[in-house]
């Protein structure tokens, strides 16, 4: 199995993945059932309960047809009906109780699985979901969760039933005639064998089709939360084949599934009652010689419809199995799924009082999808506490590459990053990256309310400090003049709003957040001239005392840094104040020239 979290963690492909033929994966369920014992015995009492209420009715049967049906019985057989009322009454209770605890059961048991999935994959790092597509997780928590629900929830409870009463049946069998109950147990190996061979086969079947499902998951995922760009592209069509190429995929996994499961059932059940077909040939001809009554063939013909009807049951039972336990491999993958970024055994606090000295030494890092090419190649780089430092270069030169190690969401392949004289690997990542005010390229815009999303990182921030948060960078008055004002909903992914609004809501988030270390990624690439002005006054009082890194394509933004870093394939190639670099007419110069060159021809 930790070979299979490996293969979710680094992306193999649903078709290279092993497939397990056995049900032990099921047993990985077990640490979530354990807490609910008491349901569990509840559920067992009642469906030991309706399994013995059932299997008392032939007894009866047996007793009115031994005893006749004139007047003389007339009495006994009023007492006889009765019975069966009560029995049938004592059933009833029994299975509504059994599928009450049953169903909540699988309730809660679905409930703390998912919950404990989610809980794991939101902390893994970019890492895992450079590889592993969100829709895939998504159909994992959602698709499979549900198999594993009908399975706790009502396929065990029937299963158990099943075997309770095949194996009661098969004693009573027994009890009633020894001879008859062995011509039934000479069959029993024809069954067993097409459930075991057939049923290996749906178990594989099955977990193709949950893969080719999550497959298609994952690319409808992708195209509808690009759905403008999608449009922009006109890749509508396209976007259609590819997920009608996807969903076809999985239907046609999906019927080979219930091919496979279709021909299972039917050779169970016509060999099951070509077996009952034969035990009542025998059983007649037993009562025409005197060795069993009328009333004992009865009940032993009622008791083997049993004993088929379950071992049927069974048949059909054992393909969900399979499909449940698919279903747990794959939800199995994702909680075994190792993160490369653990924090240490020991972590070293960061230091306190923060001063935000940050430190890159000989730093040499790809990324794990790319690993033949570096992102950094021998980076090294000193900056100051309180120091504001920009990061210019082409695309690709590692800009951001730099802010993802200093978040921690990758460790370097050689050399050391240090905060604070603190390497990043000795310490906690949550208490890390608390020391961090962010503000992304592409701000992330939840589906809350305006205030909830500049409050993301200071839940316990007051309604004042939002909106004073706000103010400072230039979102107060969009935000009021919203039907709700800071109540508003601002829409999944922040649709309702423009660039500049959402980069100005998640820089006012970065400003509630009040981190000693401030990471800028293009923070003022989508405003306007105005709404520039002003965020960037507000991102100088913020940086005042604190270190301050940000990223910018555009040279006008980075001019009062203390000092510009420019980064070219990995390395430092230059560094010093605007002017300075400029009067250098290196890779700065160029870039400032193309840049400015740029904007008098747009004006």
């Amino acid at each position: 199995m930790a070979q299979n979290g490996a293969n979710a963690a680094n992306g193999a492909r649903p078709e290279d993945r092993p497939k397990s033929k056995s049900m032990k994966p099921l047993k990985a369920l077990w640490p979530f059932l354990q807490p609910h014992r008491a349901l569990i015995v509840g559920a067992v009492s009642a469906l030991v309960a309706a399994a013995g209420f059932t299997l008392l009715l032939p007894m009866a049967l047996r007793r009115m047809i031994d005893l006749g049906f004139d007047a003389a019985n007339a009495a006994f057989i009023d007492q006889y009906f009765m019975a069966m009322l009560g029995v049938a009454a004592a059933l009833a209770t029994a299975t509504a109780a059994r599928y009450y605890l049953v169903t909540r059961l699988g309730e809660r048991v679905i409930a703390d699985l998912r919950r404990a999935v989610y809980d794991h994959v939101i902390t893994m790092s970019p890492s895992f979901y450079e590889q592993m597509r969100t829709g895939e997780t998504l159909s994992r928590l959602t698709t499979d969760t549900t198999v594993i629900q009908g399975v706790i929830g009502s396929t065990a409870s029937i299963a158990l039933r099943n075997v309770l009463v095949l194996v009661g049946g098969l004693v009573l069998l027994f009890i009633t005639s020894p001879s008859l109950t062995g011509g039934v147990l000479l069959v029993v190996p024809l069954i067993v064998v097409p459930i075991v061979v057939l049923g290996r086969r749906v178990r594989v079947l099955s977990r193709e089709a949950q893969d080719k499902i999550a497959e298609s998951s994952g690319v409808a995922g992708e195209t509808l939360q690009a759905a403008p760009t999608v449009q922009a592209f006109t890749y509508e069509s396209a976007a259609q084949r590819r997920f009608g190429s996807a969903t076809e995929g999985a239907f046609d996994a999906a019927r080979r599934r219930i091919t496979a499961r279709a021909i299972l059932t039917a050779i169970v059940i016509f060999l099951v009652f070509c077996a009952v077909v034969g035990v009542m040939w025998l059983g007649a001809r037993s009562v025409m010689s005197g060795a069993l009554s009328a009333g004992e063939l009865g009940q032993f013909i009622l008791y083997a419809v049993f004993v088929a009807g379950a071992v049927g049951a069974l048949s059909e039972v054992w393909g969900e199995l399979q499909r449940a336990a698919g279903a747990t491999e794959r939800l199995i993958e994702l909680l075994q799924s190792v993160d490369p970024i653990q924090a240490p055994e020991s972590p070293i606090p960061p230091a306190a009082p923060a001063r935000g000295e940050i430190v890159f030494e000989d730093v040499v890092f790809s990324y794990p999808s790319r690993p033949e090419q570096a992102a950094l190649n021998g980076l090294n780089v000193t900056i100051k506490p309180g120091e504001t430092v920009a990061i210019v270069g082409p695309s690709g030169a590692g800009k951001t590459t730099v802010f993802q190690l200093l978040l921690r969401f990758y460790d370097p392949k050689s050399g050391s990053v240090k905060l604070d004289g603190v390497r990043l690997r000795d310490m906690d990542p949550s208490a890390l990256r608390s020391r961090y005010s962010v503000v992304p390229q592409e701000p992330v815009i939840f589906a809350e309310s305006a205030a909830a999303n500049i409050r993301f990182g200071r839940p316990d921030a007051s309604d004042a400090e939002v909106e004073a948060a706000a103010r400072a960078a230039a979102a107060h008055d969009f935000i009021a003049a919203l039907p709700q004002g800071y109540d508003t909903y601002v829409g999944a992914r922040g649709v309702m709003q423009s660039g500049g609004q959402k980069q100005r809501i998640a820089i006012a988030r970065a400003i509630l957040r009040d981190a000693p270390v401030l990471l800028l990624d293009e923070a003022t690439s989508a405003l306007d001239a105005e709404s520039e002005g002003l965020v960037q006054e507000a991102v100088e009082r913020l940086s005042e005392g604190r270190t301050s890194l940000v990223i910018a394509h555009r040279l006008a933004t980075v001019k009062r840094a203390d000092r510009i870093l420019v980064i070219d394939n990995g390395r430092i190639v230059a560094e010093g104040a605007h002017d300075q670099l400029v009067a250098e007419d290196g890779l700065y110069a160029r870039l400032a020239r193309m840049q400015f060159t740029a904007g008098r021809e747009a004006a």
